[in-house]
């Protein structure tokens, strides 16, 4: 198995008609289940329905442990029970959520609503991308992957951008909307899954079929697996950095970030849209670097682009902050696609790619946990500066150990190679 695969796609070259009804089915499946309407104003929202600050935070908090916790038996449900049932059976989960606040707008409704959320989301993680990678395999299309990948997320990002700005109108005409339309997008979903065809049992050199086995067992030949695999683990510690990267900027340091450069808190939701533009843009382009360099150095590349364009906020004012965050934003549009697919091409033929897949994800959960605590305590101490090059000094060298360690996998497959007959 090569370390850094670059299946390449003829440009202008339509996929199959069965492959793109199913491209197709999965971009709205993607854009319906992620097209969460309340985002924008979910805070407003449970402050109305009369939860204090520190239950509104209480429940995220016990909602990215549940997300964690939950990873690894959904990745078991997905292989176990097939990838498409598992997303349609996130997709009703994510319809019922999404109802719950409407039936019970307290905090024990709003406390199940984000546990729900929790279940849905960890049952499609490891599920969407396993399906769609699959199932492209299966018939020769797997050239495509990137694209669709890209495609999928371009489209889910511009649909937030159409529709976040209309929830503060429809709130006023109907104050549950927010959560009535995303269990409607979310039904959506649901349809677009069930519209999915079956992949067929593979055949000679696809993947065996997965044993019914018991749980621990499950894990240890999962464990196997990755053990075997000389190159997914570290491609995994190589995600860590985009996916860390992304979600503290967008979660954790975006307001402090704009406070810090005296941009008032009404100018946020405009510069939030631009960055999620330019990540859109990004999402949809992933061929711009791939022709040049290997995928493996696309991602080390773009990491190190994310990294150093925190830090150079730094030094620039403003508007040179928003510039630079929209260069985040559309760099991470970029990365995101490739390295899902280096991942998904560096897992063996197994029965249990969700079950891998859902490790990643905890351990990019992981390391979002233990750095959100470290900016907390950059921010008390009133070191944000600091906070960003210590982020991209250490980015920097993650992914120096990493790049060393791939090449030289990559120098021990090539003489091994040579060496055979």
């Amino acid at each position: 198995m090569p370390i850094s695969p670059r299946t390449r796609v003829t440009r202008r070259v339509r996929p199959p008609a069965p492959v793109l009804r199913v491209i197709r089915l999965n971009n709205g499946f993607q854009l319906l289940f992620n097209l969460l309407w309340w985002m924008p104003v979910f805070y407003q929202y449970q402050r109305q329905a009369g939860l204090s600050d520190s239950q509104i935070f209480g429940i995220q908090s016990v909602y990215y442990v549940a997300f964690c916790l939950l990873e690894i038996p959904t990745g078991f449900i997905a292989d176990r029970m097939g990838q498409r049932r598992c997303m349609q059976l996130g997709a009703a989960a994510m319809t019922a959520a999404n109802l719950l606040p409407v039936a019970s707008p307290s905090f024990a409704g709003f406390m199940a609503h984000f546990l729900a959320i929790a279940a849905a989301r960890s049952l499609v993680s490891g599920a969407s991308s396993a399906y769609l990678y699959e199932y492209l395999h299966e018939h020769g299309a797997e050239g495509h992957y990137i694209q669709a990948e890209g495609t999928a997320r371009a489209l889910g990002l511009w649909a937030k951008i159409v529709c976040w700005p209309l929830v503060g109108v429809l709130m006023h005409v109907r104050h549950e909307a927010p959560y009535v339309l995303t269990a409607l997008s979310a039904l959506g979903s649901l349809a677009c899954s069930s519209a999915l065809p079956a992949i067929a049992a593979p055949r000679g050199g696809g993947h065996p079929p997965a044993e019914r086995v018991g749980l621990l067992d499950s894990a240890r030949r999962a464990a196997r697996v990755l053990g075997t695999s000389r190159s997914l683990g570290p491609l995994m510690v190589q995600g860590v950095a985009v996916f860390t990267l992304a979600r503290i900027c967008q979660v954790n340091l975006f307001q402090p970030l704009l406070l810090e450069k005296g941009l008032p808190v009404a100018d946020h939701g405009a510069v939030l849209s631009a960055m999620t533009v330019a990540e859109a843009i990004g999402s949809a382009r992933t061929g711009w670097l791939r022709g040049r360099l290997s995928d493996s150095t696309v991602v080390t590349v773009i990491s190190v682009v994310m990294a150093l364009t925190l830090a150079a906020t730094t030094l620039s004012g403003g508007l040179g902050t928003i510039l630079f965050l929209c260069a985040f934003a559309a760099a991470a549009g970029l990365a995101y696609p490739v390295q899902r697919n280096l991942i998904n091409a560096a897992i063996p033929a197994t029965p249990y790619r969700a079950t891998l897949l859902s490790v990643e994800s905890i351990i990019d959960r992981g390391v979002c946990a233990v750095v959100a605590l470290a900016v907390g305590a950059y921010l008390a101490a009133d070191r944000l500066d600091a906070l960003l090059v210590h982020a991209a000094a250490g980015t920097c060298l993650l992914l120096l150990v990493v790049g060393v360690v791939l090449g030289r996998l990559r120098r021990d497959g090539v003489r091994r190679t040579a060496g055979q007959p």
